[in-house]
């Protein structure tokens, strides 16, 4: 019974679970309504224009240095290393990976999130 209940609690987690392609995060990414974006440079740059990063911040504009960590017990993100402290005291952020072409900015424990949908190379 242990063995049975084991193997599908192993399924059902390799169903909820998805693989990021790094090869496929650069590119620009939008929220439409809000009007923010996000572009990821291949050479590991970045730039967010009208970017809100939480629930209590205005949007703003910053750039930096983006690095993707996978993580084995935790969800997949893109680190956000702002440079020369952009936005007050914060010089670190992390930017969810979905899986599905969206990456998203989160508060845990707050059900505020910003998506950002990732628009097709023209």
């Amino acid at each position: 019974m242990l063995v049975a209940v084991l193997s599908l609690s192993a399924v059902l987690t390799a169903g909820c679970a998805h693989t990021v392609d790094t090869d496929e995060l650069p590119g620009e990414y939008r929220n439409e309504k809000t009007g923010g974006q996000i572009r990821l440079a291949p050479d590991g740059a970045f730039t967010a224009r009208h970017v809100s990063t939480s629930s209590s911040s205005d949007p703003a504009d910053f750039h930096g240095r983006w690095e993707f960590v996978g993580s084995t017990s935790s969800s997949d993100f893109i680190y956000l290393d702002v440079a020369d402290r952009g936005l007050g005291n914060v010089s670190g952020i992390q930017l969810y990976t979905s899986g599905d072409g969206t990456v998203e900015f989160s508060t845990p424990d707050n059900p505020w999130s910003l998506v950002l949908t990732k628009v097709p190379a023209s």
